[in-house]
């Protein structure tokens, strides 16, 4: 298999399975939502270890670990969020009528301090890799921050696919800051500005002087850039994007089916690792 084959591999997998773990425990009855932070915060401190770690580590396992180390920090954000611990000052639901700026003003509100969770993030990792001869880390929060906030502001402005009824129950108040439309005028230059950003890291990955370390840790972004826009293309387009993570689903119905009666069927973007993992419904 060629060189850049098992770090696409690696992401792809990696993308399934903790989307899928993400989804059963926010789908898992809210007495286990306690144990599964506390999980997550000790891999949240196990992913600061290892960015600082691998920071001065120009090495095809250096680039693995930042790479892998910056996931587990960006999924202690997605998980307080999905739990409804760190949300936002506004807990409740936009009022009807209201204008666009106002809307913009209360969805912001819903969201600030999930937001500043993930900035938080960012700037623990920027400080750790400073000036470091190893960025992927850094590079790979980038990517899922900038394409997350280009999925949330598509949503406000509107999409085909909102998918409302995937939001956990506890955040269904959120439905009422989306706006379902044909299309709007930022999604085609949002994909097309990141489809250009993944030609240049395609590039740099691909480069014939590339070292083993630039071959692997720029196609590990490369990937979950590439995963991030495919995850935009969902909110035009009519995929069946939901019988990935049928597994984990029916897995946590089994363990306390939804309160709400809705259907189960909430799909993430490669947020966690996943925009893009289910923020693109948010």
């Amino acid at each position: 298999m060629p060189d850049y084959g098992w770090p696409i591999l690696v992401v792809l997998f990696v993308w399934w399975f903790s989307t899928g773990i993400v989804l059963f425990a926010v789908r898992s009855p809210r007495e286990t939502y306690r144990r599964s932070l506390w999980l997550a915060t000790g891999l949240l401190a196990l992913g600061i270890w290892g960015i600082a770690w691998s920071a001065a580590e120009a090495t095809v396992t250096g680039a693995y670990v930042a790479f892998m180390s910056a996931l587990l920090i960006w999924a202690w954000p997605e998980m307080t969020f999905l739990m409804g611990y760190i949300t936002g000052p506004r807990r409740r639901p936009s009022p009807a009528g209201v204008g666009f700026g106002r809307r913009f003003v209360f969805a912001t509100q819903a969201l600030l301090w999930h937001e500043l969770a993930i900035v938080a993030g960012g700037l623990a990792i920027l400080a750790l890799t400073w000036g470091a001869d190893n960025q992927i880390g850094a590079l790979t929060y980038l990517v899922l921050w900038l394409m997350r906030l280009s999925a949330k502001l598509n949503i406000f402005l509107g999409v085909p696919n909102l998918a409302e009824q995937f939001l956990p129950r506890h955040l269904r108040h959120l439905k009422s800051y989306f706006k379902k439309a044909r299309m709007n005028v930022f999604f085609p230059f949002a994909v097309t500005a990141a489809t250009i950003a993944l030609v240049a890291v395609v590039k740099t990955a691909g480069a014939a002087d590339a070292s083993p370390f630039v071959l692997v840790g720029y196609t590990l972004v490369a990937t979950i850039l590439a995963l991030a826009i495919l995850e935009h293309w969902f909110l035009v387009l009519p995929l069946p994007d939901a019988a990935l993570w049928t597994w984990a689903l029916k897995a946590a119905e089994r363990r306390a089916p939804d309160a709400g009666g809705e259907p189960h069927h909430f799909v993430p973007t490669p947020s966690l690792i996943p925009a893009t993992s289910t923020q693109r419904r948010q």
